[in-house]
């Protein structure tokens, strides 16, 4: 039986920030932790070399144990489930019960599905609710995902979806993913737009991808800021230099959350109207229901 994400879990539209964290560093998972990002992703994939992924499974063991208060921001990526890795890392840190899993490197919705199963398992064996624990996706880092983008709605545990354009080139054999004025090329442009689309349909968070360049801070302002503008809910950081500036472009101003109450108070002043005028143009219902979602994320 699929099961949904967690009634209570905590709103996503306030999950600006998910800052990575290499899963063998103590040192460096307690920054991160002190850092003020929404989630904090321990990492035993990418950041981690095959020979410390052990390591790295006691470390992230025990990081999870000794924050009990902080729980709910502490997510685990895993290794992909393609690999022998998985099952490894669930068996160490179900038993201290992370916030939630990021899944990468998906084939598609069959890999959310068998993860589910695997979750249920470790939550049934360790005493937790099962379900509690939600997933994030990474949703284009092959080539056969791309395909299948919008295939997660009502998926079991998913809440957000997010991309990656450096797996992907990988994937395809690609020599690099930029174009010479280093804006991503058409494939990588595409994969950002069907990972929105994916989580629009399956009414999930989008999340944007990284910016590598974490010293680029002007860079970081401008695309948190267009990213918010296209409908991503937040962004992925790889340094905590990076959290306070993607928390300040996915937070409403107090401007932008006056202006949504008022759209909102004139069409609840007027129950039954499709269209309103307001400051010289019109407003009609997809101005409202714009409105109602920026309100949410307040």
């Amino acid at each position: 039986m699929m099961r949904d994400a967690p009634s209570d879990m905590p709103d996503l539209l306030k999950m600006r920030s998910w800052l990575f964290a290499p899963g063998d560093s103590a040192r460096k998972l307690a920054k991160a932790i002190a850092s003020p990002a929404d989630i904090v992703l321990l990492d035993l994939e990418d950041a981690v070399a095959t020979e410390n992924k052990p390591l790295a499974r006691q470390v992230v063991h025990d990081c999870l144990q000794a924050n009990p208060a902080e729980r709910p921001r502490l997510w685990v990526r895993v290794n992909p489930l393609d690999g022998p890795h998985t099952l490894r890392d669930l068996a160490a840190i179900m038993p201290a019960h992370p916030g939630g899993i990021m899944l990468p490197k998906v084939y598609g919705r069959q890999d959310v599905e068998r993860l589910d199963h695997y979750l249920s398992a470790f939550e049934t064996a360790h005493g937790l609710a099962e379900g509690s624990t939600p997933v994030i996706v990474l949703v284009t880092e092959t080539a056969e995902a791309m395909f299948h983008t919008g295939d997660y709605k009502a998926a079991p545990r998913v809440v957000a979806l997010t991309w990656g354009a450096e797996d992907l080139a990988d994937s395809i054999g690609a020599s690099t993913n930029r174009n010479a004025d280093g804006s991503y090329g058409f494939t990588y442009e595409l994969a950002r737009s069907l990972c929105l689309l994916g989580a629009a349909a399956a009414e999930v968070a989008a999340i944007e991808t990284i910016q590598g360049d974490y010293r680029n801070i002007d860079s970081l302002k401008a695309r948190a800021a267009k990213a918010r503008r296209d409908g991503f809910r937040g962004m992925l950081a790889i340094h905590p230099a990076q959290v306070e500036v993607i928390n300040a472009a996915f937070t409403p101003t107090a401007e932008e959350i006056a202006e949504a109450q008022t759209i909102v108070d004139l069409f609840a002043a007027n129950p039954g109207v499709g269209t309103i005028g307001y400051q010289g143009g019109m407003l009609d219902r997809p101005h409202l229901s714009r409105a109602q979602q920026l309100l949410r994320q307040v």
